[in-house]
């Protein structure tokens, strides 16, 4: 699947990158060894296999699992999706980041839980439906 954000979304998009940048950033927090940080902009696309996880490649090689909170409807069958970074233009934790999902009824917010870094086995473990 290639990445996309949606037409009507790109204004919330852009509204939450303007955001005043209030923590580390991704380099600061990767030298500090307390989170694995990443800008939202170095996102390039998406695969789900079920509606409560979501699989991000970010740059090249590098892919990061959301957790949702509750299932978000519509995740694992759509084409295009928009992650909104809050507060700043790069997302370290589940609280950074939301999941807008596109469905019949008009879009879904999706409230990330948790955002971890897979390690290069669990990406090679992923079923080809859920690799990006």
């Amino acid at each position: 699947m290639t990445w996309k954000i949606a037409p009507h979304l790109a204004a919330a998009a852009l509204l939450a990158a303007a955001a005043p940048v209030a923590a580390k950033s991704p380099v600061e927090a990767a030298e500090s060894g307390t989170r694995q940080c990443f800008w939202a902009s170095s996102v390039n696309g998406f695969a789900s296999d079920d509606p409560r996880t979501v699989n991000v490649r970010v740059g090249v090689k590098d892919i990061y699992q959301f957790e949702m909170f509750g299932p978000c409807e519509d995740l694992d069958w759509n084409h295009s999706i928009a992650l909104v970074s809050r507060g700043s233009s790069y997302i370290c934790a589940g609280i950074d980041a939301e999941i807008i999902s596109p469905s019949a009824i008009g879009p879904r917010r999706c409230a990330v839980r948790h955002i971890r870094k897979l390690t290069a086995e669990e990406i090679k473990a992923l079923p080809k439906r859920a690799r990006p």
